[in-house]
């Protein structure tokens, strides 16, 4: 830990630590500012930076993937389902950069705000029926500023179903009487 803060620090005469302000400033200067290099001579300095930020999102992309997400590598080997479970990689995380940029807030304080809304399923003598919880302020703000509606209090109402009549069981066919079979002259 010493060393890291070395940079910092000189020597008296004396033998005794001082920070060296005239270092300390010179970082300063330097606060705030990305040093970026770059193999390719004919790129502009806006460019690499563009570039740059461009590579910190893939990294939160593919951060957010495996974090958010909660996805784990599933191992394919058909070409077809590969590219399916890449396309729908991507569609999730397209998704999610639509809720941040369209709510201004981040995905894991969206995705909090949203695991309030549950689904209750009630069932008594007169029927059954679905129903959502109370949408929180937070919740009804999100559904708000992605133009979606939210979900209605009652999802579905069905009335308990008739009993049904029993069917009478066919008599066993040792109970029938006989069926009188004709004499052959």
């Amino acid at each position: 830990m010493m060393s890291a803060l070395n940079r910092y620090l000189r020597t008296t005469p004396q033998g005794r630590l001082r920070v060296d302000r005239a270092k300390v400033a010179a970082e300063a200067k330097l606060d705030g500012k990305y040093l970026l290099r770059c193999s390719d001579p004919a790129m502009s300095a806006e460019d690499i930076a563009v570039g740059y930020k461009q590579l910190i999102q893939v990294e939160r992309g593919w951060r957010d993937l495996k974090t958010h997400l909660e996805l784990r590598p599933v191992y394919h080997r058909l070409e077809h389902r590969i590219r399916a479970h890449v396309l729908l990689c991507w569609l999730s995380l397209l998704l999610i950069r639509i809720i941040e940029n369209t709510t201004g807030a981040t995905w894991g304080s969206v995705r909090e705000d949203l695991q309030d809304l549950h689904v209750g399923t009630f069932t008594g003598p007169a029927g059954s029926f679905a129903q959502t919880s109370t949408l929180t302020g937070a919740a009804k703000a999100i559904f708000d500023a992605l133009n979606v509606v939210a979900p209605k209090k009652i999802l579905t109402l069905a009335p308990a179903e008739q009993p049904v009549q029993p069917v009478p069981a066919a008599e066993p066919a040792a109970a029938r009487p006989a069926a009188e079979v004709p004499a052959s002259a």
